[in-house]
């Protein structure tokens, strides 16, 4: 089972993984797609937002603290889908549509993430090739 969860740790993480570069490296563009949703101090926001995703798709493939990692990917998603893919302001339907897609996708990553957060509390210790046990006990 450890391997298994170990995969799925690493593939999970991969997306944010993927998308923190994509905010560290490419902030300028980045950061005008958001300030064209609305966000505020979009350049400064895409920078903490990579950062955030960087180190909860780390903390997740690596298990240092993977619940916390969890925590801060959850709270990422489910703030892009708010801010950034916002399909009831879309008035073309094409547009309509793909925000939605968008949407969805950014909350069900936040929900696997809660998910994650009970997984790795609930385990604790005894979930292996982790280099820490969980930050959290909710059990």
């Amino acid at each position: 089972m450890d391997v298994l969860v170990l995969i799925g740790r690493v593939l999970f993480a991969l997306i944010f993984l993927g998308s923190a570069v994509a905010h560290l490296t490419k902030t300028q563009a980045m950061g005008a797609y958001a300030a064209s949703r609305g966000v505020p101090a979009a350049v400064p926001a895409t920078i903490t937002s990579g950062l955030v995703i960087l180190a909860g798709g780390l903390s997740i493939a690596l298990g240092i603290w993977a619940d916390l990692g969890a925590l801060l990917l959850a709270a990422f998603a489910f703030t892009a889908a708010v801010l950034m893919h916002g399909f009831w302001r879309e008035e073309d339907p094409q547009a309509r549509q793909t925000e939605q897609t968008h949407f969805l996708k950014d909350t069900a990553l936040g929900g696997a993430a809660l998910m994650l957060i009970a997984f790795f509390s609930y385990v604790g210790d005894d979930l292996g090739l982790t280099i820490t046990g969980p930050l959290f006990d909710i059990s």
